[in-house]
């Protein structure tokens, strides 16, 4: 899944710190890392393993910022399925990463929502979610661990801490579960209303292979989403990848604000 040349060359920035954390920013989310004087950065193309951006909205950088003993992980963008039918296009930087250390992974995207009370602009933090495609990034995996169980994938005491997180930060965080759908088109009003009969709060085209990659290396998962449109039949605006960006973009400043209070909370507790 993973290079020694990719290994070799992050060990080399981390400077004999371990990655604790991964944070993958989706699409319109790259400014949640808040770049810092000393962090080291790191464009895709120059890591064997790691995929090239190829959708507007993700920077295609590595941002690795020191926090105490280690560091954390900041990916500014993923490769989505929908790019080139391969969802295993994240499985060479999860287990790169995975290699040097990391033992946790906070995943965040942006999605459309299936309820009124969602609106764009909330952050919801991933309770579950629904593998609506079918595909699966361990499909051709030989090894036994390929089959991973999921019924804890995103774990309990990650989501409490992001709660406490939201709560010290004063900002509000729903929960809800995702619906992973290929792209790279939007749903239908059928699917949609599809979708919240099987219990879906938000709807995507992202996150899902990465939690599985993430849970088959071992890492403890936590998801948080922006909503930034109601999805199809729910509202009279149609549903757009400019749409999708642009409020992204604006609800950043929260989406830092939480994350930056769960990893400091996060380094307090060990």
């Amino acid at each position: 899944m993973r290079s020694t040349a990719t290994i070799d060359l992050l060990r080399e920035r981390l400077g004999g710190r371990p990655i604790e954390t991964i944070v993958i920013l989706g699409t319109g989310l790259g400014e949640v890392a808040r770049i810092q004087p000393n962090d080291c950065i790191v464009d895709y193309r120059d890591l064997p393993d790691f995929p090239q951006a190829r959708v507007s909205g993700h920077d295609g950088r590595l941002v690795l910022r020191a926090q105490g003993t280690h560091c954390i992980a900041f990916l500014l963008g993923r490769a989505h399925f929908y790019e080139n039918g391969d969802a295993r296009a994240m499985a060479g930087a999860l287990a790169a990463l995975a290699e040097c250390g990391a033992k946790k992974m906070l995943v965040t995207c942006a999605s459309g929502s299936t309820r009124a009370d969602l609106v764009p602009g909330a952050l919801v933090l991933l309770r579950d979610h629904i593998n609506f495609s079918g595909i699966n990034p361990l499909i051709g995996v030989s090894d036994d661990r390929r089959f991973v169980s999921m019924s804890h994938a995103y774990d309990g005491e990650l989501a409490a801490g992001l709660h406490q997180a939201a709560k010290t930060a004063d900002i509000p965080l729903h929960e809800g579960i995702y619906m992973w759908f290929s792209g790279p088109s939007f749903e239908t009003p059928s699917e949609v209303r599809m979708a919240r009969t099987f219990g879906a709060d938000l709807l995507g085209m992202s996150t899902v292979p990465e939690v599985i990659l993430a849970r088959y290396l071992g890492l403890r998962v936590a998801g948080l989403s922006i909503v930034t449109n109601h999805a199809a039949g729910l509202s009279d605006l149609a549903p757009s990848h400019q749409e999708t960006k642009r409020v992204a973009a604006q609800g950043a400043d929260k989406m830092a604000q939480l994350i930056a209070a769960f990893l400091e909370q996060d380094e307090k507790h060990g």
